[in-house]
C-alpha cells in the first residue's frame, strides 16, 4: 500500500498500468462513503492505455480523517499535493459526484494541471446548505448504518441490485466502513461547495456523464455542467448514480473514446 503523509493527514493511494512509461496519466475521483475500489471496473478497460492512479479521499478508505469541517477546496488540494508528490505535471481527471466536484474545482483553479476532465452524477451545486446539515446531525446521532438502505436505492436501480448482489454488497460495505469524520466533514464540504458561476472558466473539454436514472444529480445537472463550461459535452447512460458500475461497458466506451480522440 501507499500512502502520502501531509500535515493533518495521510492519503492512500494505488496506480495501475504502465507505472514506468510514457502513457498519459488519469486520475479517478471517488463519490462520498466509498473507497478507490469503486472504479475497479474500469481499470482492465483503461490501464493498458493510461497510467491509473486512484486514491481514498481523506477520511474514507484507508486514509486517514482530519477533523472536519472539509472545504471542496481542501479536497481539491489534496490531489494537487498528491500530483506534486508524484510528479505528475499534467493528467486527465474523472470524478463521481464530489468527485465531480472536485474535479470542477480542479478546472476552475488548477485546470494547468489537467488535461481533459470527465465529471460524472455530479452537479455544480449539489443539495442544498439545509438538506447537507440534515445528514450531518443524523450521522453524527446515528451513524452510517441507518442509510445503507436508502443509500442502495439511490445508488443502483433495482434490476441492477436484483442481478449484481455481490457487487452492490461491496460498495455498502465501503460505504459502511467509511470513518464518520470523513463523512461528515465530506457533506461539509458539499453543503458549502456552489461553483455554478465559476465553471464558466473552465476551458479544458469537459465530458460530463449522467446515469439516467439517478434521483440525486438528474441528467439535467450535467446538462448545466456541460453548457457552462467552456467545451462541454454531456451524455446519458442507463442507471443511477453510481453510474461507472452499473453501465461500466459503456462507461468505459465512452472514456476511451472522450480521452483518446
Amino acid at each position: 500500500m501507499a500512502f502520502l503523509d501531509l500535515p493533518t493527514h495521510r492519503l492512500h493511494y494505488r496506480i495501475d498500468g504502465d507505472q514506468k512509461g510514457s502513457a498519459p496519466w488519469l486520475v479517478f475521483c471517488n463519490s462520498l462513503g466509498t473507497d478507490l475500489t469503486m472504479w475497479d471496473a474500469q481499470i482492465a478497460a483503461l490501464s493498458p492505455h493510461f497510467r491509473v492512479l486512484r486514491y481514498d479521499r481523506r477520511g474514507h478508505g484507508r486514509s486517514s480523517a482530519p477533523p472536519p469541517p472539509y472545504t471542496i477546496a481542501d479536497l481539491g488540494r489534496d490531489v494537487v499535493s498528491l500530483l506534486d508528490f508524484l510528479e505528475i505535471e499534467r493528467t486527465h481527471f474523472c470524478g463521481l459526484s464530489i468527485g465531480g466536484l472536485t474535479g470542477q474545482w480542479l478546472g476552475v483553479h488548477a485546470g494547468k494541471r489537467l488535461d481533459k476532465i470527465i465529471v460524472c452524477a455530479t452537479a455544480a451545486r449539489i443539495g442544498t446548505p439545509q438538506s447537507w446539515a440534515a445528514r450531518i446531525d443524523s450521522v453524527r446521532a446515528d451513524g452510517l448504518a441507518p442509510l445503507s438502505a436508502a443509500t442502495s436505492e439511490r445508488w443502483f436501480s433495482p434490476e441492477f441490485a436484483a442481478s449484481n448482489r455481490q457487487a452492490v454488497e461491496r460498495v455498502l460495505e465501503s460505504f459502511g466502513a467509511t470513518a464518520i469524520d470523513g463523512y461528515i466533514g465530506g457533506c461539509a464540504a458539499l453543503a458549502d461547495a456552489d461553483l455554478r458561476e465559476d465553471i464558466a472558466g473552465i476551458a479544458n473539454p469537459v465530458l460530463a456523464i449522467s446515469g439516467g436514472g439517478d434521483p440525486v444529480c438528474p441528467p439535467s445537472d450535467l446538462e448545466a455542467i456541460a453548457s457552462r463550461v467552456q467545451r462541454g459535452r454531456h451524455l446519458s447512460l442507463q442507471g443511477r448514480h453510481i453510474v461507472n458500475i452499473e453501465a461500466a461497458d459503456a462507461f468505459n466506451a465512452a472514456l476511451l473514446d472522450f480521452l483518446r480522440s
